[in-house]
Parts: C-alpha cells; structure tokens; sequence
C-alpha cells in the first residue's frame, strides 16, 4: 500500500490519504534511489502493479559524491572519474597504502596490498622504487598494467598542425594475441562535446588491423587497413593529411584515403602528443573517437613528424626527441626482471620500466621476504576477533583483546 509519484507497490484503496488540492492530486517529482521497509529493500521498479510518466533518472554521479578521502569527483555526459588528493589511489580514492611513499624520482605510487606498494616508474627511471636510471633508445610499452594504468610518453604538443601533417613509425609487436585487439599507438586532441572541442587525431590497433581517424569537428573520418601481416617481425607506418583528406599506407598494403565530412578543414588540438598510451587510466575520457581499451604493447621507434611539404621530418618534443613525461615505459627487448630475485616463491612481474614481486600466500614485501601475521588482514585464512576487539598474535596463534561489554574466545558474546 505505498504510491511513489505514479508508481505503485501495491493496491491503494479508497480511503488511502493522497495529498489533495483543489481536487488535483501531485505525486513526487523528483527521484528516489533506495527504498527499504522494516529493513528490507524493495526494488522500486521491478516490484511494482502499474505506474505512468516514470523515466530514468539522471543524476549526475558526482552528485552522490563517490569519491573518498577528498577527493575531487569529475564528469561529464558520458563518464566520471575521482581526482584523489596527494597520498590517495584507486578507482573512489580509497587507498591510502602510499601514506609512507617508498617511491622516488616522481614514481606513481600505487597499493599492491593494504601493506605493501607498487611504484609505477617515471619516464628515465627503472627497479623496485625507481631508483635506477635507464637510457631508452627504442621505448617499450606494456598496455595496460594489473592495477588500470596504461604505459605511456607524453610530448610536447605538435606545432602547426592545423591543415597539414606527416607522421612515419615503426613498431614491433609483442610476442601474446591482445597486442592486437584494441591498442592505442599515439593520441592528439582534447575532449569536449559536438563542435566544442571534438578535434583529435589517433592511431590504433583492432583486431588485427591499424586505425587511423580524425576529427576537424564536423565529424570523425577513419582509415581501417587490411590485417596485418604476423609474419613481419616490424612494421611500417605512414599517414597524413591535407585539410580534409587523410591517407595511410601500411607496411605494403596499398595506400587507403579518406575525406572528413563537413565543411570544417583545421584541426584545432592543445594537448600534448602521447605515445603507447594515456596519461589517465580512464579510456573514456578521450574524445567519443574510436577509444582504444588498453595502451599498445610492444616497441614504437623511429617516430617522425612534419606539418608542411617544404620541411624535412622531425621527432616529437622539445627539444627534439625528448618526452615531458611518462610512466612504466622500459628499454625495448631489456628486462627489469633479470636484475630482481623475488623471495619464497615469489614471480617477477614487470610492466615496462615498472617492476615488482608477485608474493604468494603467506608473504609479502618488496622481495616476499616478510611474512604477513595471522593478526594483519592479508593473512588466510582471517582471524575471527570480532566487535572491535584488538587481535594479538601469539608464539602459536592468536588471542583476541575484547572491548567492554564484550567476552568469549572471539569477543563474540555481548
């Protein structure tokens, strides 16, 4: 017997009191998330007899303010993300494993375990805290990492793009099926809606086959090669454009144009030029575009631009060659995890430059050369001390230091 707005959970019977005025009776506007009667929740649409001029609602995530310890929540139409203040990580900023940050030389610092820490390396930089300095010649990246995070280098934005640009690359695969299935290779542009602030330009891997697309802000023009030839151990790239028309050529494939639509002829982009991935871990917040998944994984090398027909190719940044940033990215066919023994049965793991040890149960640390107390919350199985009572481990197991107004082996008896 409860009416929501025009939704109705059960009959409503003659005498139910509705608000009446002036004859007229007004339901809820507005909108309702959880409903519960004596502590159980009941499912406002999938429950009820019959409703009229219900729809879904709309309300911004961030309204419901997600994101934990300060942190700043962000979104648009599409998606959201939390901006976590310094010390904090995760998806809802939940984390606070880097309070103590091990890391160093700028590393992102992110929480392997409640305990333990993992610090995803900046660009130059290689080992368990980043301390080692790497020279990377040919830059590997590894996708997208275990924890959400893409390996990527950041450049300085491109000058004179605008109606006119040549890029060559070459890249090298590497050696496992998904390096193909939805990979990012390089990213210009900016995020926005419609004609206000759509430009981008990208290139990617899908299924086997190099994407190339842009967008001038009249709509998005994509170039989709025949599938790679898996046989060739590197490949070659070469695309462009000259206003609205756009060409590739893929290794020797013959080489596919396309014409942008609309009537726009400039691409209009501020951000930096990234390379193998994104600085956000969040794919969604790239322009609408083709959004690749996950960061490409293999070697890209030999990376050349230029914005006119009167001017001989140039690498990226500046000065020349050099990235702003970047993260996770190591020196192609070097392995960070022939320079690390991980302990008591631990594997090495390695995602570009970033390197870390894959404990079993039982141990933790950098090298899994600690053992986790039956007291912490990594131990399995869990202690059973309840009710806010403290536990204590022993010589041999555990006792459980009970509040007051508590008592039993587990704190279990009020």
């Amino acid at each position: 017997q409860i009416i929501f707005g025009s939704v109705f959970l059960g009959k409503v019977p003659a005498h139910e009191e509705v608000h009446r005025c002036a004859g007229q009776i007004y339901g809820y506007k507005g909108c309702i998330r959880d409903f519960q009667v004596n502590h159980k929740e009941l499912f406002i649409i999938d429950e009820a007899l019959e409703g009229r001029n219900v729809e879904n609602c709309n309300v911004p995530i961030c309204d419901y303010h997600p994101c934990h310890n300060g942190g700043t929540c962000t979104s648009d139409e599409e998606n959201w993300y939390c901006e976590c203040p310094k010390l904090y990580t995760g998806k809802l900023c939940q984390f606070a494993t880097c309070d103590e940050n091990p890391c160093g030389n700028g590393a992102t610092c992110f929480p392997k375990s409640r305990r333990d820490a993992v610090c995803l390396c900046p660009y130059g930089r290689s080992g368990i805290l980043c301390s080692d300095a790497i020279n990377i010649t040919q830059p590997s990246f590894s996708g997208t990492d275990v924890f959400g995070y893409t390996s990527f280098l950041a450049y300085s934005t491109i000058p004179n793009i605008t109606f006119y640009y040549e890029f060559r690359l070459k890249f090298q695969l590497a050696n496992h099926h998904s390096a193909l299935q939805d990979n990012l290779i390089f990213f210009t542009g900016q995020k926005g809606q419609g004609l206000n602030g759509d430009d981008f330009l990208e290139l990617g891997l899908r299924n086997g086959r190099v994407v190339y697309s842009y967008n001038l802000g009249s709509g998005t023009a994509t170039i989709i090669s025949k599938p790679l030839d898996l046989t060739l151990n590197i490949h070659v790239i070469h695309l462009g454009r000259n206003l609205q028309k756009g060409w590739l050529k893929v290794d020797d494939q013959k080489n596919k144009t396309v014409t942008s639509p609309g009537r726009l002829v400039g691409l209009n982009v501020f951000s930096q030029f990234y390379l193998g991935g994104y600085h956000e871990y969040t794919p969604e917040l790239l322009p609408k575009g083709p959004r690749f998944k996950n960061g490409f994984q293999g070697c890209i090398f030999d990376v050349q631009v230029r914005t006119s027909l009167n001017q001989g190719f140039k690498s990226p940044g500046t000065p020349e060659g050099h990235p702003n940033s970047g993260r996770s990215v190591g020196q192609c066919k070097d392995s960070p995890c022939s320079l690390i023994k991980c302990r008591n049965g631990g594997k090495c793991r390695e995602t570009g430059s970033t390197v870390y040890c894959d404990c079993l149960t039982g141990w933790k640390g950098a090298f899994c050369t600690e053992t986790v107390s039956v007291c912490e919350p990594e131990h399995d199985p869990p202690h059973l001390c309840q009710q806010g009572s403290t536990c204590v481990p022993l010589p041999s197991g555990y006792t459980c230091h009970c509040p007051l107004g508590t008592t039993g082996t587990y704190c279990e008896r009020g």
